[in-house]
């Protein structure tokens, strides 16, 4: 599979806090790469500096940061919003507010197209119709004349998503698509992103701190903790042999039917995740984990378990 996404050591940070430290990731053609971990650890924030759309103020370095072979740190702001929603997509975390709540769903979809692709009015609202009926969404002709406030949250995730695809993009990042919510839709969300994707061949990046959907739908996980990748694997073999201590704490936590009884109580990684300010050394879970010694605030090596599978850790077992 040829790659669509390249971010090497990625480094983001605010004022005082380091948000994203050395954080590597690629996407390939036609997979779907999950980015998981706890709320705070830097998932939403590496999507955002792919994106460029971080806050004024943020500090984004990378050794490669990269769309096709074309460097984004070099690209200028009009080179960027010309790839932003064109080749690169993204569904935003909130679909309660990502849509503009002053103009209907039938305006903000069309403008995406006929801003990228020169469209006409009636070929933009031809495709945005298509769309919206590919998504599941019914009579689309009446939905492009409602206002977003009209629309349950159900549906305005999947106008999120029918408009992050009115321009085919090669790239789609889905930042916690399905947070906001009932399980019934979720299920649902999640069936439909990864049909498109099969149907498509879109490189999905799909920000997320659930692992049943992990689970379900990706080809390849980076397990995220503090602002940096602790642990890479294709998804069937961080499930059989996690070696990071926090992903192992991670699958403790989930809960698995016929093995958990009824009085038995869930496990949990005690603590929270540390604000790292810049210069911080050694390795950020330490606090919480009951493998850390004294060598924990050095030199953490990233050791290698098989094939595509990287671990930041000095454990070796």
């Amino acid at each position: 599979m040829s790659i669509l996404l390249e971010v090497e050591r990625l480094e983001v940070a605010f004022a005082r806090t380091s948000a994203v430290r050395g954080a590597s990731l690629t996407v390939a053609r036609g997979e779907t790469h999950c980015l998981v971990g706890e709320s705070g650890c830097g998932k939403s924030v590496t999507a955002l500096s792919v994106m460029n759309l971080l806050a004024r103020g943020a500090r984004r370095s990378a050794e490669r940061l990269a769309f096709e072979g074309q460097d984004l740190l070099g690209l200028s702001e009009s080179g960027m919003a010309r790839l932003r929603g064109n080749a690169m997509a993204m569904i935003f975390q909130e679909p309660m507010t990502s849509l503009n709540p002053a103009y209907t769903v039938g305006s903000q979809m069309t403008e995406v197209m006929r801003r990228h692709k020169k469209a006409s009015q009636r070929a933009a609202t031809d495709r945005a119709a298509d769309l919206l009926a590919r998504v599941g969404i019914t009579a689309p002709g009446l939905r492009l004349g409602q206002f977003p406030h009209q629309l349950s949250g159900g549906l305005r995730q999947r106008v999120m998503i029918a408009m992050a695809l009115m321009c085919e993009p090669r790239l789609l990042i889905a930042d916690e698509p399905t947070t906001a919510l009932d399980v019934t839709v979720q299920a649902q969300i999640l069936r439909l992103l990864a049909g498109l994707q099969r149907d498509l061949g879109l490189g999905m990046l799909l920000i997320t701190h659930d692992l049943g959907i992990v689970a379900r739908v990706a080809h390849r996980v980076s397990v995220m903790y503090a602002g940096e990748v602790v642990e890479s694997a294709p998804t069937a073999e961080l499930f059989a042999n996690p070696r990071h201590p926090y992903t192992q704490g991670l699958l403790r936590c989930v809960p698995v039917p016929g093995r958990i009884r009824r009085d038995e109580p869930l496990g949990s990684i005690p603590g929270t995740v540390p604000r790292i300010a810049p210069g911080f050394a050694g390795c950020a879970f330490r606090d919480r984990c009951s493998f850390a010694d004294p060598t924990c605030s050095g030199a953490i090596p990233r050791r290698a378990a098989g094939t595509g599978h990287e671990f930041l850790c000095r454990l070796t077992a």
